[in-house]
């Protein structure tokens, strides 16, 4: 599987991105710009309750405040 960075285009003076699921309201993004580095890297975002499926692998949807 590739990393989102290699197919993402890099965009200048870009903070970071996000590919998203779903369109982000203006709170959302108040959001991820405390959660993501500054670094011009791309992220993937899925709004989902609980879960999401990629591929057919169930991923958990946790609490920014539990990641390591």
């Amino acid at each position: 599987m590739r990393d989102i960075n290699e197919i993402m285009p890099k965009i200048e003076n870009m903070r970071w991105g996000a590919l998203m699921n779903t369109p982000p309201t203006n709170e959302k993004v108040n959001e991820m710009n405390t959660m993501f580095p500054h670094d011009g890297r791309w992220h993937t975002v899925f709004e989902e309750e609980k879960q999401v499926f990629v591929d057919g692998i169930r991923i958990w949807k946790k609490d920014p405040k539990s990641w390591t």
